[in-house]
């Protein structure tokens, strides 16, 4: 099988070129269109396992805090000035200071070569492919994650490793963007099977052979590439095989991290869409009624998102004034949260709510 030779196949493949802007789908309804303004085809939204791509740089913390800058110290506190450190890798994205960051990682890398640090020469390079992959720099980020792969793989490291099939999955939504269809279903496919056999294989390890967190972040894992897995084949349109993934992410959220977790509100909101899409009203209105109730008791950060898949089902079921309620609830947060893109998708869903109620009289 293609999957099966997947992680030393594709580095030796050569990065193509593609344009840097990328979308993200935008949870619209039965539409599935891409609304959303934030970049990078995979939107995170799983609890990050702490075993996958970025397990391998607990190595960081045995260094001193207040170390001089030279040698391997001074690469650590360049990746910390970046604000790309393990304990916030998010921040500098958000503080809008990706530019700066982008130059501090490159001097990082520069010293890194320059120690022979294996461990910073891995880190720097996963940051700045996630940094590309956040820009939709994808064919930069695909060159970036490679060489993390290439280095792990020439080590000791297995092609099993969480951190490796966490790259692969990225790998596989990068050809999925770029609509590399052979490349990204030979990724999926690699990644679930991969990680499913895994999975079987610990089930039955006692406690002090593999810890049960170690376990968990498995399964995660599992979960985050079906949930990427089930978003791609609902955009290429194949909805019955999304259904069936959005269902089994939904039940490993649902073990792992709990229904009231914010993932697992999530992926109930988008398996009511994939239901939705495919005429099951009813069934899609039971699921996403709970993780609207959900969204609410646990002030979900996305809830105006929920609400509005909650009020498109709600229109499809021609319920137009519960759905015209509910829209109405979901514009005002939204608007409340600064959300642009979100205002602007639902207010078009209440002017085609406004042409179907014209319609039905």
């Amino acid at each position: 099988m293609l999957a099966a030779a997947l992680p030393r196949a594709v580095l030796r493949l050569s990065a193509r070129r593609y344009p840097a802007g990328l979308r993200a789908a935008w949870r619209s309804g039965a539409r599935g269109e891409g609304r959303s303004g934030r970049t990078g085809f995979e939107r995170r939204r799983w609890a990050r396992p702490v075993g996958g791509a970025l397990g391998f740089l607990g190595a960081f913390s045995l260094f001193p805090r207040d170390a001089e800058e030279d040698g391997e110290d001074a690469v650590i506190l360049l990746l910390k000035r970046a604000k790309l450190c393990p304990v916030s890798p998010q921040l500098s994205v958000m503080k809008g200071e990706l530019g700066e960051a982008e130059k501090l990682l490159h001097e990082a890398l520069r010293l890194s070569h320059q120690s022979e640090n294996r461990k910073a020469i891995i880190y720097t390079y996963s940051m700045m492919a996630n940094v590309a992959f956040m820009q939709g720099q994808l064919d930069n980020a695909e060159k970036l994650y490679k060489a993390s792969m290439s280095y792990l793989l020439a080590g000791d490291t297995k092609e099993d490793d969480n951190a490796i099939l966490e790259m692969s999955l990225k790998l596989a939504s990068i050809y999925a963007a770029q609509k590399q269809h052979k490349l990204a279903l030979a990724g999926y496919e690699f990644c679930i099977l991969t990680l499913e056999e895994k999975i079987a294989k610990q089930k039955d390890l006692p406690e002090d052979v593999l810890p049960a967190e170690e376990k968990a972040n498995t399964r995660l894992l599992l979960g985050m590439s079906l949930d990427s897995y089930a978003r791609y084949l609902l955009n290429i349109n194949q909805l019955p095989a999304a259904q069936k993934m959005y269902e089994k992410a939904l039940q490993i959220s649902k073990d792992v991290q709990g229904e009231t977790h914010a993932q697992t509100v999530v992926l109930m909101s988008d398996l009511a869409t994939v239901l939705d899409a495919q005429g099951h009203h009813d069934e899609a209105y039971s699921y996403v009624k709970r993780a609207a109730e959900l969204a609410k008791e646990t002030q979900h950060p996305e809830e105006h998102m929920v609400l509005n898949n909650l009020a498109a089902i709600l229109m499809h079921k021609e319920d137009f004034l519960q759905a015209k309620q509910v829209y109405k609830e979901a514009l005002k947060q939204a608007q409340q949260k600064g959300d642009v893109a979100s205002v602007q998708h639902i207010q078009e869903e209440l002017a085609e709510l406004a042409k179907r109620r014209k319609g039905s009289k």
